[in-house]
């Protein structure tokens, strides 16, 4: 059993109602990866706008494995105190990872979520030694494109999240860095600009899904 948790922010945790990426990237695995395949972690329910807390299980699918370590506001910083022992008691072979917009947002800037990101993938390999994990850049985003000292940030972090790959990666414990979902449209593929509409979740799903299968050979080419 392939055992993956998802780790994000609000674009990875969704909100009632929608499917998520998530699930996006489970049925697509489930199709094409060529044995069993679930989701783990230690959380379980979505955001609930209405109550302003993470209390739904109204998932548009409900019966995936819904399992993840992902939260509404949360990111790098908060993320790398709690990976170690989610992946230890989850059992993680390999971690699919969405952060960095919260950090660089409100918490640190892009030299600092760096460091977060190096003690995040300490922690994860202390639980796990073989762990792997999957890193997708902040991707673009209303605040950035309308704030240039934030936009600025953005791009620096995103340099530096590739450099940090580059040092990190392992033999015994791969890292890979999922590229940008091809010609992202904050439009089209988001419902506010940042959070992903069905559209954008399928290409979040696709930007794992392809670095899985182009960088360890694991499922296919992904079919929205």
């Amino acid at each position: 059993m392939l055992r993956i948790m998802p780790v994000g922010d609000s674009m990875t945790i969704g909100s009632a109602g929608e499917h998520t990426w998530r699930h996006r990237v489970w049925r697509h695995l489930c199709a094409t990866y060529g044995g069993p395949v679930t989701l783990v972690g230690p959380r379980e329910t979505m955001y609930d706008k209405a109550a302003d807390a993470p209390t739904s299980y109204a998932y548009a699918d409900p019966d995936f494995p819904r399992h993840h370590l992902a939260g509404w506001g949360e990111g790098w910083l908060h993320m790398a105190p709690l990976v170690g022992d989610a992946v230890r008691g989850c059992r993680a072979d390999i971690l699919l990872v969405s952060l960095g917009l919260i950090d660089l947002g409100f918490y640190t800037n892009a030299e600092q979520t760096a460091e977060n990101v190096r003690g995040f993938v300490a922690q994860a390999r202390t639980a796990n030694p073989r762990i792997g994990m999957v890193l997708l850049p902040v991707i673009p985003n209303i605040r950035a494109a309308t704030d240039e000292p934030f936009g600025a940030q953005v791009a620096h972090f995103n340099e530096l999240l590739a450099k940090t790959v580059a040092d990190l990666d392992e033999p015994a414990s791969p890292i890979l860095l999922a590229s940008t979902p091809p010609a992202w449209d904050i439009d089209a593929h988001t419902y506010d600009g940042t959070h992903p509409n069905a559209h954008g979740e399928h290409r979040l799903a696709g930007a794992f899904a392809e670095a899985l299968h182009q960088g360890w050979g694991l499922g296919g080419t992904y079919r929205a």
